[in-house]
């Protein structure tokens, strides 16, 4: 035996949507119910667990053996809940990975294991079966009866009269169910060897195939939670809509202040329209309400920060030992192959600006609300900065968290050889005091001379990289930091001005993009490979990865000029035909490459607890005597495949989780 596909259909009464499939497995009534599998690309079989049938012992074996590589659709959820069923039923032959000082015990090794969700992604291909298969045309498709079917018999059932105030369907309530349910895992197999079979001929790179085995492992070992303090901000949190519901209706009488439009209407009878009451538009209004209206309006706005979601998010995902698990999606972002959140979503944390976070840990966990209140006025915003800080390290460790400085910055002025650029981080200057002064023609100091242009350098930075304009600086917020409008073209032409190999970059990569497609040719620019293969296009990366585009086609943008389009997920989450533009491709290739880079200190700091990884940023559950240098140091190695690329990493240690 050497490969094995496999797929499972499972039971619990635990939310797999909300909780993950770690707490999933955990649940003590999660049970698998069916197991597919084909052995070397032989006939499919359908295990019925249900009804006593037993997994053939040779396949029991493969599953811990690493000679023998496992297959599935979203595998990490076959190998987990797989992991779970050999420890109860088959301890004797479980076998997990890593030392005895991790987290990842409880789980089969994830290096014998493939995902075909992932080759998919890799491809820019849908993540879901059934989504890939209509794609790719296969001859077999994922049965649309699937959905009730899982529906039926893989989640608790509403109790009613006429199901006899049952709260679980078995297979001897619909014994023709049961038979469709089985012929739906079998096919589910079947659909999964023809995506391996249709996408042979552009396999995964094994260095792809090695993050993909380092992102499991991270999520297997998954981040501790401080529930003390989850409890209490969940507790609090309640009582904060309570008062500010009973306040602002005592002030207003207003019946429902969570309803925008009343809110809207007693504004309009106080003689004040509102479009919006999102934070903008509440922030105007505020500037000229009158003291009453300023009063509702504060604490209604307090209201709509009022919010438990990631708290609540935390308490849904936590296993037993207050760890939660499965927070990271592999080539969650399949256009640049970046990871994503899940579940919690580390990726979007408010930020904190309390000084005295640690203090206001404390007290959130250990006082009532009127202390709370008293101390912190705004007893919402407090709970919303001490989001990040539920993230904690086991007992005797501590946090190391470092990121790379300015990394989409530094990649794109090595790629397009802006020299001026290279010479600044050489120099470990400021990318924004330097970008201001090379626009304005002046020198620029952060705290020092002409410290009033920093601003507009770094605006100008975050939002004209990848050919952005007016509209780009105002998404960025410019007009809030107190930019005039009249002075957002000027400054869009300032920038291009200063940056003329970064905007030649992105008409290069233009005209060989459109070369590549429309001549279907092989077309070379700096370390940027572009091709043209079966119906896709492909852009590789100076680490060897791929970005691949879809059926590309030529056709004609808004301005009367040439450009490609592709198909993939647009910003509907629909499969759709999708436009493109050179420097919107650079933004591709840029933050395809700062991923690379991220994935290589990963690979080189895996010797260590790593927990997390948000955006840039590397968290580690490190031991007291780990230097904070040293991780730095480590992670600002460059890649032997971007020679001449400067890069730097910052990081700092804490007791929880927080952003410096």
């Amino acid at each position: 035996m050497k490969n094995i596909h496999i797929d499972i259909e499972t039971f619990s009464d635990i939310d797999l949507t909300k909780c993950g499939v770690y707490k999933y497995a955990q649940s003590k009534d999660f049970e698998i119910l069916l197991f597919g599998y084909s052995v070397d690309g032989g006939d499919v079989k359908v295990v019925d667990i249900v009804q006593g049938e037993k997994i053939p012992d040779e396949v029991i074996n493969a599953l811990s053996d690493s000679s023998v590589t496992k297959w599935a659709h979203n595998a990490n959820f076959e190998r987990i809940c797989l992991s779970k069923y050999l420890r109860k039923y088959y301890p004797h032959k479980f076998l997990s990975y890593s030392i005895n000082e991790d987290n990842v015990g409880d789980y089969l090794d994830p290096s014998s294991w493939k995902c075909t969700m992932v080759w998919s992604a890799y491809m820019g291909l849908p993540f879901s079966l059934e989504d890939v298969g209509a794609v790719l045309g296969l001859d077999k498709q994922k049965l649309t009866e699937g959905k009730e079917l899982i529906k039926y018999f893989c989640v608790p059932c509403k109790p009613t009269k006429a199901n006899g105030n049952r709260t679980r369907n078995f297979l001897h309530h619909s014994p023709d169910k049961w038979e469709m349910f089985k012929k739906y895992n079998k096919r589910d197999v079947e659909v999964e060897m023809q995506i391996q079979q249709k996408l042979s001929k552009f396999p995964v790179p094994d260095f792809v195939w090695e993050e993909y085995c380092l992102d499991q492992e991270i999520n297997d070992r998954g981040i501790a939670i401080d529930m003390e303090l989850v409890e209490a901000a969940l507790v609090l949190d309640e009582q904060a809509r309570v008062k500010l519901t009973t306040d602002i209706r005592e002030l207003s009488g207003i019946e429902n202040p969570n309803s925008v439009q009343q809110m809207k209407e007693w504004l309009t009878e106080n003689g004040f329209e509102a479009d919006s009451l999102d934070k903008k538009a509440v922030s105007e209004l505020l500037k000229t309400a009158p003291t009453k209206l300023k009063k509702v309006l504060e604490l209604r706005r307090q209201l709509a920060k009022s919010s438990v979601k990631k708290y609540q998010a935390m308490k849904n995902a936590v296993c037993e030992d207050n760890r939660a698990r499965g927070m990271f999606k592999f080539y969650g972002a399949n256009r640049t192959g970046r990871q994503s959140g899940k579940i919690i979503q580390l990726q979007n944390l408010p930020q904190n600006h309390m000084s005295d976070l640690a203090q206001a840990r404390e007290t959130v966990k250990y006082s009532y609300y009127d202390e709370v209140e008293m101390l912190y006025d705004d007893v919402p915003d407090t709970l919303s900065q001490l989001i990040r800080t539920a993230f904690i390290p086991r007992k005797g460790y501590k946090f190391v968290v470092a990121d790379f400085s300015a990394i989409e910055a530094r990649v794109i002025a090595w790629l397009a050889g802006e020299k001026w650029r290279d010479e600044v981080f050489k120099n470990g200057g400021d990318i924004y005091c330097a970008s201001a002064s090379q626009m304005f023609g002046v020198h620029v100091e952060k705290h020092g001379v002409n410290s009033h242009l920093r601003q507009k350098g770094k605006i100008a930075e975050l939002a004209l990289g990848y050919g952005g304009s007016v509209g780009a600086l105002k998404s960025m917020g410019a007009l809030e930091m107190g930019i005039p409008e009249d002075e957002l073209m000027p400054l869009v032409y300032a920038w291009r001005e200063a940056n003329p190999s970064i905007v030649n970059l992105w008409y290069e990569v233009d005209r060989a993009v459109i070369k590549t497609v429309k001549e279907r040719v092989t077309t070379t620019l700096k370390c940027i490979k572009f091709a043209y293969k079966s119906g896709m296009l492909f852009i590789t990366l100076p680490s060897g990865r791929n970005l691949v585009y879809v059926k590309p086609k030529i056709g004609w943008n808004r301005f009367g000029g040439e450009s490609v389009t592709y198909e993939g997920i647009g910003s509907t989450k629909k499969w759709e035909r999708i436009e493109s533009y050179g420097a919107k491709f650079v933004e591709n290739i840029i933050q395809g490459i700062a991923r690379d880079i991220l994935f290589y200190a990963m690979k080189t700091l895996s010797h260590c607890f790593i927990v997390a990884t948000v955006h840039d940023e590397i968290i580690i559950e490190a031991n007291r005597e780990i230097s904070v240098d040293e991780i730095c140091k480590q992670m600002s190695k460059t890649p032997p495949w971007a020679k001449g690329l400067l890069l730097k990493a910052d990081g700092y240690e804490c007791e929880f989780y927080k952003k410096e």
